[in-house]
């Protein structure tokens, strides 16, 4: 993105793309700068007496190139430059694709990260939210886009969050093609900043998930690393409430401080979901964000189609229970709120249940049968047997 030639405003545009490193200048991951003009010297005024740092910039662009060109991958057009970047899917080996697009970001997760000083996760979270939700479409993540805003351009702190992002690219087998670092002084504080995430994915026609989904599909859940990148709000008010810090200990995470366990990132379940779709052994896959179960898993469903799960069939990560305990929250809340245990839940035929834990366990997941599809009357829902009044508490 480049300015519209107002003084008020300037960009620092570099190249952070992996098709054309050797471009000195312009064309990739901008950095913007929106500024207000005062200066001590009116008559020459300068960015740096406006806040804004073009040599701290510059130092932030050399520092990502070889972060962003460690995820490159087939189908990312090389040598080519430009105003955006390109892809080409035949090359990435699609015959009839069809594109999938996602955004997303973090959240008062971010909150936490500021006030903790903890920068390189919150970047795999923001990777995470956008491509769990291509997969779950049957997509396979192509490349990733992200915004990073900032009041004053630090560059450990945004070379941290960066770092994370193309950790998070890595993980899902997607390249960070690009992207913008906007600082903005006034709009931020200068400690302060923001995160959004865009990501392009592609499956072949006819291969978009669900599909098949009907009664007797089993449900597998696989687990969370924790609170994941939703219901932060309620996490820092029940945090307040009791007059914890970040930096106290973690009551539920021995040995951690709270930020430091409450920033575990959000897990990305892409290479064993597109494993599984491509055996021909998944119907369906819900990426358990805000709204919980209730609110995510029926997503995924057929009108006449009830998920039934089993209260006590997969084991919930201990900051679920303290977050109930210490926040009095009701089991109906954490359920609307939290992913309580669950980042993903997969639908699979019966006669498949064998085959498709056997391949998610050799991929590192540890699969839970959590319930089964019932046929109902009316639109999809969803039910949980045996649920305690005080769950997640013990």
């Amino acid at each position: 993105m480049f300015p519209s030639g107002h003084s008020p405003s300037v960009a620092f545009c570099h190249q952070s793309l992996p098709f054309a490193f050797s471009h000195a200048i312009a064309r990739g991951h901008c950095i913007k700068s929106e500024v207000a003009l005062t200066s001590s010297n009116p008559e020459h005024p300068t960015y740096r007496d406006a806040g804004v740092d073009i040599e701290a910039g510059d130092a932030l662009v050399e520092a990502i190139k070889p972060l962003a060109r460690a995820t490159n991958r087939s189908g990312v057009m090389g040598g080519l430059g430009g105003f955006g970047a390109l892809f080409d899917p035949k090359a990435a080996g699609f015959t009839d694709p069809v594109l999938v697009s996602s955004t997303d970001g973090v959240g008062t997760k971010l909150r936490v990260a500021i006030e903790a000083g903890i920068h390189d996760t919150v970047g795999i979270d923001l990777v995470a939210m956008c491509v769990n939700d291509l997969v779950v479409q049957g997509a396979e993540p192509l490349f990733f886009l992200d915004y990073f805003a900032t009041g004053k351009l630090q560059l450990t702190q945004a070379r941290a969050v960066i770092a994370g992002i193309a950790e998070g690219c890595r993980q899902a087998g997607c390249a960070l093609v690009g992207g913008e670092t906007a600082e903005m002084p006034g709009m931020y504080a200068a400690d302060d900043y923001d995160l959004a995430g865009f990501s392009v994915g592609a499956a072949e026609r006819g291969r978009l998930l669900p599909s098949g989904v009907a009664a007797g599909d089993v449900l597998i859940g696989l687990g969370s690393s924790g609170v994941h990148s939703n219901g932060f709000s309620l996490v820092r008010r029940v945090l307040a409430a009791r007059g914890l810090t970040l930096a106290d200990a973690a009551p539920f995470a021995p040995g951690q401080k709270l930020g430091e366990a409450l920033l575990a990132p959000t897990r990305i379940y892409v290479k064993p979901l597109l494993a599984l779709h491509r055996a021909g052994l998944l119907h369906a896959a819900a990426h358990i964000t805000g709204g919980g179960l209730p609110g995510n898993l029926p997503r995924v469903l057929p009108a006449g189609v009830t998920a039934v799960l089993e209260a006590g069939s997969w084991p919930v990560p201990p900051v679920f229970a303290f977050l109930a305990e210490a926040g009095n929250v009701s089991a109906d809340e954490m359920l609307r709120v939290f992913n309580c245990g669950l980042g993903m839940v997969l639908a699979v035929p019966e006669a498949g249940v064998e085959a498709a834990t056997r391949m998610l366990t050799e991929a590192g997941e540890a699969p839970f049968r959590i319930g089964h599809l019932e046929a109902s009357s009316g639109p999809a829902g969803i039910h949980i047997q045996n649920l305690p009044q005080a769950w997640p508490r013990a």
